[in-house]
């Protein structure tokens, strides 16, 4: 559409999207200049109560100020302990692979790793998604299953409530494979009721604790509304993650030399393969934040648009008069496709963030897998954390080759939130062909 009608396009009667990167930072605003969320967008998710389902401005900030602390950088450099017992669990899969000639799913292994991460870091514990042979494929498959329907909930709005009253008996029938699923949710929901009232588990400094201040309004500490919160961040935080790793380590397998300058790299900060380093001390190295910006510009995060709602505000675009309250979008698939700003778009090149230099439109500020303004992404400082520690890890030990995958496996055809390729979700499967001893 925007081929033939321009930058600017009325995509149905009461929303328009934009395709020109420099009107991003005008819709996801920050600041003083409130963004409200489409209502009738909404209808697509299943957790009304959720911050990611909040409409209005301020009662999205008011819900965000109360993890934001949480989420902030100095807040997340302190996870390390945290995150590096994870990541080093998952190093010794992949030895153990090595050793057996075994496949190594990617994606499942991140997924499990962020799983882990995530679970640690809201309730206090881990459900040990990476002790698992199949690093519990069943669930990731049927949360992917889940997330599928996202259309058909913002057609069919009361989908999501009718399913919700539908004895899970009856759905397990209909989809077997969503069992291993509700019993995954149910430990998690009986650990945060015996959380609640102070039976084992501890809440101490977690998001759990967060959500569950005595201090905080009665409505903003029901069950529903903290089992919603940590059900999103779960979800979306795991599918961010792995998904970025995954494009990550297809890459740096599919071109050697490129493993090979980020390894040579790494050497300066993990002089040993079994050495370690701080977040902060990574973010410095180059070469590897550009492979972490490309991996997240390739991920995409969710390909799906996100309206946003000026409720005072008269917009300006060029020629054209946006009336407050309009819904209006952009993609990040589209933004970072953009081959004006990112030439050659569709090849994984961490040197393009090294190489821009015009300082006063930095090529990051069109890096927008966590969206930008008030309402961007919560949880991007700890992807970048497991990111950074995780791409490290496994470039210093270990050499990869991909195992029946090709860059097609990655083609994004398909929205369904999250971008999916022709035969569904983003899969990579590699052997490990050799544990580097210095």
């Amino acid at each position: 559409m925007h081929e033939q009608y321009g930058p600017i396009v009325r995509i149905n009667p009461r929303e328009i999207h934009v395709l020109d990167p420099s009107f991003y930072d005008d819709i996801y605003a920050s600041g003083g200049r409130k963004r409200d969320k489409d209502a009738q967008f909404l209808k697509a998710y299943s957790v009304p109560d959720s911050m990611v389902a909040t409409v209005e401005h301020d009662r999205h900030r008011y819900r965000r100020n109360i993890l934001s602390g949480f989420f902030s950088k100095k807040s997340v450099n302190e996870l390390s302990p945290v995150v590096e017992p994870k990541v080093l669990k998952l190093m010794e899969r992949f030895a153990t692979a090595y050793q057996q000639g075994t496949i190594v799913h990617l994606d499942d292994a991140f997924s499990a790793l962020a799983s882990d991460v995530i679970t640690q870091y809201s309730f206090g514990k881990s459900w040990d998604f990476l002790e698992d042979k199949h690093f519990r494929r069943d669930i990731r498959s049927a949360i992917t299953e889940t997330s599928n329907v996202i259309h058909v909930n913002r057609f069919f709005p009361l989908y999501p409530r009718i399913m919700r009253m539908v004895p899970k008996s009856w759905i397990i029938k209909l989809q077997p494979g969503k069992v291993s699923l509700f019993k995954f949710t149910k430990s998690i929901f009986e650990y945060t009721a015996r959380s609640a009232n102070g039976k084992g588990g501890s809440k101490k400094g977690t998001i759990f604790e967060k959500l569950t201040d005595p201090t905080l309004p009665p409505g903003e500490r029901t069950f529903a509304r903290v089992r919603q919160e940590t059900g999103v961040i779960l979800q979306a935080g795991t599918e961010s993650i792995s998904r970025a790793l995954t494009v990550a380590a297809f890459h740096l397998a599919n071109q050697p030399s490129m493993r090979e300058n980020l390894r040579e790299e790494l050497r300066t900060a993990l002089p040993t393969p079994d050495s370690t380093a701080t977040w902060a001390q990574l973010e410095q190295l180059p070469y590897l934040t550009g492979v972490v910006w490309e991996c997240l510009r390739l991920s995409y995060g969710l390909v799906i648009r996100l309206p946003r709602c000026a409720p005072h505000e008269v917009l300006k675009y060029k020629d054209y008069v946006i009336p407050p309250g309009t819904p209006m979008s952009m993609s990040s698939y589209l933004v970072h496709h953009d081959e004006t700003i990112f030439p050659d778009s569709y090849s994984f090149k961490p040197e393009r963030w090294i190489e821009t230099e015009d300082k006063s439109d930095p090529l990051t500020k069109y890096m927008v897998s966590f969206t930008r303004g008030s309402r961007a992404c919560l949880g991007m400082n700890l992807s970048y954390l497991v990111l950074y520690m995780t791409i490290a890890a496994f470039v210093r030990r270990f050499d990869l080759e991909l195992y029946k995958t090709t860059i097609e496996d990655l083609e994004i055809v398909r929205d369904y939130g999250l971008g999916v390729t022709r035969n569904g979700d983003v899969e990579v499967s590699a052997t490990v062909t050799k544990i580097l001893k210095e």
